[in-house]
């Protein structure tokens, strides 16, 4: 599992602090940072799909968050070996269109992007890697309870716990400027058994024991 201080900050990254540690100015805050949880989520599937020669990435262009996560994904698919499509999706109509594309090119498994986007249209996204057959992760667990088949992220109860804290803690008095941005330290792992099934996919022993969550 990733290390914490191993991870960049959306919040330092775009210029909203001027460092993790001491941000500076009113704003502070957790940060469920997804481009580096990557390579982890293209590891975890090739345990799943281990023959998968060629990867998909559903990406959006429009988001600023996407390019970090393309290159990560661009380097940890040339270290396994493996070829990698990029899939855009940016508006209505888009995602269809790109599972499309995944058949015509012979993708044969899916990381999908971090993105609000995707998040808000998950039914769909998990509907149409069901229909095309295509084993796919995702980073939050909710794609996963809605059918899709694994998701590796930043555990958000826990980060909403120390939205909490820090709330608290401004209201005493303390100053955003001298509060460091927290990052992730914890990352669940959930993994649905019954669409891997579907799939024809059996879950190796060892991926069902680092799961947080195993969805039968």
């Amino acid at each position: 599992m990733p290390k914490p201080g191993t991870w960049r900050s959306n919040f330092a990254m775009f210029g909203l602090v001027a460092s993790l540690n001491r941000p500076g100015g009113n704003v502070t805050g957790i940060t469920l940072v997804a481009q580096e949880t990557v390579a982890m989520r293209l590891g975890l599937l090739l345990e799943l799909v281990p023959a998968a020669g060629v990867i998909g990435l559903l990406a959006n262009p429009s988001n600023p968050i996407t390019k970090p996560q393309v290159t990560e994904l661009e380097t940890a698919v040339r270290s396994f070996g493996r070829e990698l499509h990029i899939l855009n999706a940016s508006s209505e109509g888009d995602i269809e269109k790109s599972f499309a594309v995944v058949q015509q090119q012979h993708i044969q498994a899916l990381i999908v992007a971090a993105d609000s986007f995707f998040d808000d249209r998950r039914a769909e996204i998990v509907a149409l890697a069901a229909r095309y057959r295509i084993p796919a992760s995702y980073v939050r667990r909710e794609f996963v309870a809605a059918g899709g088949l694994m998701s590796y992220g930043p555990d958000v109860p826990d980060a909403f716990r120390w939205a909490g804290v820090y709330t608290g803690r401004i209201l005493r008095g303390d100053m955003p400027a001298n509060l460091p941005v927290q990052e992730p330290t914890k990352f669940e792992l959930v993994v649905n058994v019954k669409t891997a099934k579907a799939l024809g996919i059996t879950v190796p022993s060892s991926l069902l024991a680092r799961a947080g969550k195993v969805i039968e």
